[in-house]
């Protein structure tokens, strides 16, 4: 009888003959590995830094018997040799995992924590336009800084914004693809940011109506052919400074009409953190008025069913039916300017109306509270301001402190 080869010990026949559970030693450290549930799989034990470890090769149905010896005498050599062949297969897969692959695997990861549907959107689309043209098809192992410079070159003085969020989410997939074990050794997207010329920052400010003219606007805003959901939800963003879509994406839940409270969740705002906004007179008459008109609906501005107004609903309200030269956006600015020149609150009541971080650190961890009645007083007095023949401010004479009143005349 001829005797087996130490090292192949196994035979074709072996391999379909045997199916009780267990490990069948082949040699060279390779090993059939038979599952309770009958599946088959090449498995080889490596010692790498003095720790012993078993790598997977795959089911004999793809990976044959022939093709296992193979790969156990290429990773046994790396591991004699110095290397961790754990890490090196990886690499080796990152010759054959393209850029655009990685970029799905990255965009699964992250959509979950992008703010919004739209802007997630966004966030693909812009690699689907300016780089994948240029590096979709690349291995993710193979991408240089040459690679990153021909996606970034010619949008970077044209488009300098969307190249700057390029350039970002470039290197989150390199990071990620780096951390995979697809390559390693220097970041391509910051090799390559070091050959583009700076950018000289501008700083724009949203175009913004004079305060001063906002009374006379929602006169005209109320006396427009708008949709009367399109007027409430304008009239509704000037009164509370709130950001477009924290107005248009406000549902009915967050509404508290007993407390007089909107309570905006954190993962709709922009810092990420919940905010309260204090209702007064006009804003409770502009819900209540909407509530009549759709008692079913979810969003407070709904424009048809389940689907509130859109942000170019609003802009194009503004800009092109309503003629001004202004952004939405522009109302903060209005409000912001309004209480620095006309009030004497503090410069932090206004920044808290207005969702504002506080760029002090040290404040910061102090401030815990939301000045909720400060803000109350503040917009109380914006929206006389706003309406200064409809509304007036009164006071009831008690023995206690006395208090003021918003009463529509």
């Amino acid at each position: 009888m001829k005797k087996r080869h130490p090292n192949n010990q196994l035979t074709y026949f072996d391999i379909k003959r045997l199916n009780k559970p267990g490990r069948y030693a082949d040699g060279n450290n390779l090993y059939l590995l038979v599952e309770p549930t009958g599946s088959k799989r090449w498995i080889l034990r490596l010692t790498v830094g003095n720790r012993r470890r078993d790598m997977g090769l795959g089911n004999i149905k793809l990976v044959s018997l022939k093709k296992a010896r193979e790969l156990a005498i290429h990773y046994k050599s790396q591991a004699r040799s110095g290397l961790d062949p754990f890490i090196e297969r990886k690499k080796e897969k990152g010759a054959f995992v393209t850029f655009k692959t990685c970029t799905e695997n990255v965009y699964k990861i992250v959509e979950p924590s992008l703010k919004n549907k739209r802007f997630a959107k966004s966030w693909l689309s812009s690699i689907e336009q300016h780089a994948y043209p240029h590096i979709g098809d690349v291995p993710i192992s193979q991408i240089t800084p040459a690679n990153i410079l021909s996606v970034l070159t010619p949008i970077w003085n044209k488009k300098s914004e969307t190249a700057r969020k390029i350039k970002q989410r470039l290197k989150l997939i390199m990071k990620w693809s780096r951390a995979q074990g697809y390559y390693d050794g220097y970041d391509p997207v910051e090799i390559a940011e070091q050959a583009l010329p700076r950018i000289k920052k501008i700083k724009k400010h949203f175009k913004a109506i004079d305060f001063e003219e906002l009374p006379n606007f929602i006169k005209q805003l109320k006396k427009s052919e708008l949709s009367f959901v399109t007027k409430c939800a304008l009239e509704f963003l000037i009164l509370t400074a709130g950001r477009t879509t924290e107005v248009i994406h406000a549902v009915w839940d967050e509404i508290n009409f007993e407390k007089e409270l909107w309570t905006i969740p954190a993962i709709r705002m922009k810092n990420n953190k919940e905010h309260v906004v204090p209702l007064t007179i006009k804003m409770i008459e502009i819900l209540k008025e909407l509530k009549k008109l759709n008692k079913y609906s979810i969003y407070i501005f709904e424009i048809s069913k389940n689907k509130p107004i859109s942000n170019n609903t609003m802009r194009i309200a503004l800009q092109k039916r309503l003629n001004v030269d202004a952004t939405i956006h522009g109302m903060r600015s209005s409000f912001k300017d309004w209480a620095s020149e006309k009030t004497n609150f503090n410069n932090e009541v206004s920044e808290m109306a207005l969702a504002h971080s506080i760029g002090n650190k040290v404040e910061a961890s102090y401030r815990r509270g939301n000045l909720l009645q400060k803000r109350k007083a503040l917009m109380n007095e914006w929206e006389h301001f706003l309406y200064k023949k409809d509304v007036k401010i009164f006071t009831i004479k008690t023995n206690r402190r006395p208090k003021q009143f918003l009463s529509n005349i």
